[in-house]
């Protein structure tokens, strides 16, 4: 039933799910291969990055054509609000369950472990400290500093929470143009961020020691930054999508969703990074 006789609105079944399903079969499949140093492993994640990209464009693509034919009313809408709220949510659990091992680990283990009563019993000699590569794990590194490349993409990403804001203000007061050029803004400022985040894991490996077998640091540290860097991906796409939306004349200042939901994600995505400057560069 459409919105336009006063109903609610009811896709029909969608193919997109299961191409992202695979999608991310093969980027998963393709990590593990990866960290095990089987030769391809970095094609099959490849593979993977080029159908999630082709199913985000797709699936997109459908709700852009379902929107724009005017199939959506104000209870799609809600509907839509309560989802994306309920998205960040998990994902808001998702990270917060990283930070709670990162905690555990820094606060309660590695202190345990040199227990002179309890922990003389595992390892002994082992001194407490962080950043470490943990008991029983022989490596040498050094800790990624706060001020270097990590404080410039703060100040990226900080400065990409402004612009897409500026372009929220834009859209409502129905300034085209100056909404065009600062969702462009946002998108350039998302895209050197992630090529200062390849540039300083290049600096770790190959500079640093800093690796996924450096123990308990290099894990955590790649772990959290490596989820964070991916929700960036992601986020950089949904904002090419918008911009290229609103070039086209979608939205509408009384009505564009679209843009709101993207927005709150750009939002929580600079929130993470603050939280991982502090606790994981800083601290």
């Amino acid at each position: 039933m459409s919105s336009q006789s006063g109903g609610y609105y009811l896709p029909e079944p969608s193919r997109w799910p299961i191409v992202g399903s695979i999608g991310l079969f093969f980027l998963a499949f393709g990590a593990v291969l990866t960290m095990n140093s089987v030769s391809g492993g970095w094609y099959v994640v490849l593979v993977g990055a080029i159908v999630m990209t082709y199913m985000l464009f797709g699936w997109f693509g459908t709700v852009i054509g379902e929107s724009e034919s005017g199939k959506y009313n104000k209870q799609v809408d809600v509907s839509f609000r309560w989802s994306m709220s309920w998205f960040i949510f998990s994902e808001v659990m998702f990270f917060a369950a990283f930070f709670g091992a990162l905690y555990y680990m820094r606060v309660l283990s590695v202190p345990w472990l040199s227990d002179a009563e309890t922990g003389s019993l595992l390892w002994d000699g082992f001194v407490a400290g962080w950043p470490t590569d943990g008991p029983g794990v022989d490596s040498k590194f050094t800790p990624m500093g706060a001020w270097g490349l990590p404080a410039i993409n703060t100040a990226l990403l900080l400065t990409s929470g402004v612009t897409i804001t500026v372009a929220h203000w834009a859209l409502k007061e129905g300034k085209r143009a100056l909404l065009n050029w600062f969702m462009f803004l946002t998108i350039a400022l998302g895209v050197l961020f992630l090529g200062l985040q390849v540039l300083e894991y290049v600096h770790g490996y190959r500079d640093l020691g800093l690796t996924l077998e450096s123990g308990a640091y290099g894990a955590t540290f790649y772990m959290l930054t490596g989820f964070h860097g991916f929700h960036v991906t992601l986020g950089t796409i949904m904002l090419i999508v918008i911009w290229l939306r609103g070039v086209r004349g979608h939205f509408k200042p009384e009505a564009h969703f679209g843009f709101e939901g993207v927005a709150w994600y750009w939002h929580f995505v600079d929130v993470v990074w603050l939280g991982l400057f502090i606790f994981v560069y800083w601290l």
